[in-house]
């Protein structure tokens, strides 16, 4: 009896001093990790585009001009201008020695000024014996001195008839002492002779004037209208008219 109360009561004791049950460990699932591609853009092809192929321009060919030198054959006068209609501006002294710098068209008037000077005026060129050809000279035109007390003439009017223009307009009343003495209206036109639009300046003492102008010019004719008086000449009048006919061939 005193053994079964002994048996008994170790029982607890055993259990207690058992070694503990290990858990046995459930594997954790881990998901699968996530694969992310990430895409890099394929480089973006870079077209160049071809150089534009430009013209090289043809060089511009400038003519080279001369400059002379005259000797005065005899007394003349000098002008404003290449032509008689022109006011006078000073004399030339038999045997002076001038440069000469430009010409008109034809090269009938050249533009002379003293060796070296800036004082140009235009003389026939039949009064000067020019060393050298005269053509060679630069084609020119200077402009004309301006009248501070005179406006330009009004009521200019231009028709074309069988090869010769007429040019009218209004007169003018100029003061006592202001009279040039010379023509007081100058007409400047550019018209039409053998094909070529030459330079022609007329004088006059009217309000009216005529200028042979023919047809088969690649250029329209057209003119300028001055009044003149002793201190200088108006602001121009610019003066237009129709086109001649082309002649038939």
């Amino acid at each position: 009896m005193q053994k079964a109360i002994i048996l008994v009561a170790l029982i607890p004791l055993l259990a207690a001093c058992a070694p503990a049950k290990i858990p046995t460990a459930v594997p954790t699932e881990t998901a699968p990790a996530t694969l992310t591609s990430t895409l890099t853009p394929s480089p973006t092809a870079s077209v160049t585009p071809s150089p534009t192929q430009t013209e090289t321009p043809l060089p511009t060919i400038t003519p080279t001009y001369a400059v002379l030198r005259g000797e005065v054959l005899e007394q003349a006068n000098c002008r404003y201008g290449p032509g008689f209609p022109y006011l006078y501006k000073y004399g030339l002294v038999k045997g002076s020695n001038l440069e000469v710098i430009g010409r008109n068209d034809l090269g009938t008037w050249i533009l002379v000024q003293a060796i070296g000077g800036n004082n140009p005026c235009w003389v026939k060129a039949s009064l000067m014996d020019v060393k050298g050809d005269v053509m060679s000279v630069a084609p020119t035109y200077i402009p004309l001195p301006r009248s501070p007390y005179y406006g330009p003439p009004t009521g200019a009017y231009a028709t074309w008839y069988r090869n010769v223009v007429t040019i009218s307009w209004y007169g003018i009343d100029l003061k006592p002492g202001d009279d040039s003495e010379q023509f007081p209206y100058l007409v400047e036109a550019w018209v039409c002779t053998d094909g070529q639009i030459i330079f022609t300046p007329v004088g006059s003492y009217e309000t009216v004037v005529t200028i042979a102008d023919e047809a088969g010019c690649s250029e329209p004719s057209h003119a300028r209208l001055y009044a003149v008086e002793k201190h200088g000449y108006s602001q121009p009048v610019e003066i237009s008219w129709p086109a001649p006919p082309t002649p038939t061939p």
